[in-house]
């Protein structure tokens, strides 16, 4: 009988062993485990070995946390009550709108997800068609189908995971993504509404065009005002400052004048003579005393014997085409007379 004792308690024991053996198990990486005690929430693990008390005590649920899922918004089926399909939204100026895009979401909270909502993954759904409906109820059509069709996506995930905190679904919305066309008008005015998308992009691109003409001809014509107005200054400077020239110039020959007139009239006719005869040809004519004598300018004679000249005479070769032509006659035809006369002023000259 002792021997029967110990052998049943020895099975007994391996038993016992091999049921707290069973309570052993292991949580991949990415994973969490919820641990239930008689249907009751007890505890959440994370990836590793761990162990609990075997069943029927407790028990153990993997719950992928990582995992991206994706849902579907916007079916094509056709509701009996309005003749419409699900992704039929109604807009702020009473307009249709058929919306499709794609939920893209993750667990953060594993006992939300699995106790606080009975189907989360329609909780996703419902919550992404109720945060659509009214983030499009408050767009125009227009706005919703150009301008504003960026901003729906991100308004819709931000309203999505209030709404999913609000009920404790334990859910985190990674991103919402618009489905290739997803934002359109009903099929009976699809094409209008086409002439209309055409028509506000060729308006932008007209636009735009207008712009980079305006970028390209206002520069350049400010450019050119504030040249002209450097221009502009400039000359208002220069004539300013010659009127003071002049005028600073003119008080100090008045004050000169004023101490010796006579000489001042003289130096001025004698500066306006040079002023002037240094910038012209000139022909000088002694014709004092029936003299013929023609004086010439040394620029003349050099003209008159320069290799370019053309003619016999060269004087005439220097003269421009029309111009009249002045000849001088030689030394050697000059009378007598004139030559004693010339003598007599030079003997007259050197005697004073």
């Amino acid at each position: 009988m002792k021997s029967a004792g110990l052998g049943i308690g020895l099975i007994l024991g391996v038993v016992l062993l091999i049921w707290l053996g069973t309570g052993f198990f292991i949580v991949q990486e990415g994973q969490q485990a919820v641990i239930t005690q008689f249907g009751k929430y007890k505890a959440t693990v994370n990836a590793g070995f761990n162990w609990r008390l075997p069943y029927p005590i407790q028990r153990h649920e993997l719950i992928f946390v990582t995992q991206i899922r994706s849902v579907d918004v916007g079916r094509d089926t056709v509701l009996k009550a309005t003749g419409l399909r699900e992704s039929a939204m109604l807009t702020q100026d009473e307009n249709i709108l058929d919306i499709k895009f794609a939920v893209q979401y993750r667990l953060s909270d594993a006992r939300a997800f699995l106790f606080e909502s009975k189907n989360p993954s329609e909780a996703v759904v419902q919550a992404a068609e109720t945060a659509v409906r009214e983030v499009v109820g408050k767009m125009k059509m227009d706005a919703a189908l150009s301008e504003e069709r960026d901003q729906i996506a991100p308004q819709v995930r931000a309203l999505m995971q209030l709404i999913l905190d609000r009920y404790k679904v334990g859910v985190e919305v990674v991103g919402i993504n618009l489905q290739q066309g997803g934002v359109r008008p009903p099929e009976q005015v699809q094409a209008a509404f086409d002439d209309v998308l055409k028509a506000g992009q060729e308006r932008e691109r007209a636009k735009n065009e207008a712009q980079a003409y305006a970028n390209d001809v206002i520069p350049r014509a400010v450019g050119s005002a504030s040249r002209l107005k450097e221009e502009a200054d400039a000359y208002k400077a220069r004539v300013v400052a010659q009127a003071q020239g002049d005028a600073q110039r003119f008080r100090s020959i008045q004050a000169e004048y004023q101490k010796a007139p006579q000489v001042t009239k003289d130096r001025m006719y004698l500066d306006t003579m040079q002023h002037i005869y240094s910038n012209v040809t000139k022909v000088l004519v002694e014709s004092r005393q029936g003299s013929s004598l023609l004086y010439l300018p040394l620029e003349k004679l050099l003209q008159m014997g320069s290799p370019g000249s053309t003619g016999g005479d060269g004087l005439a070769g220097s003269q421009p085409a029309g111009a009249p032509v002045q000849v001088v006659p030689p030394l050697n035809t000059l009378s007598n007379d004139a030559r004693g006369r010339d003598a007599a002023r030079t003997r007259e000259r050197d005697s004073r």
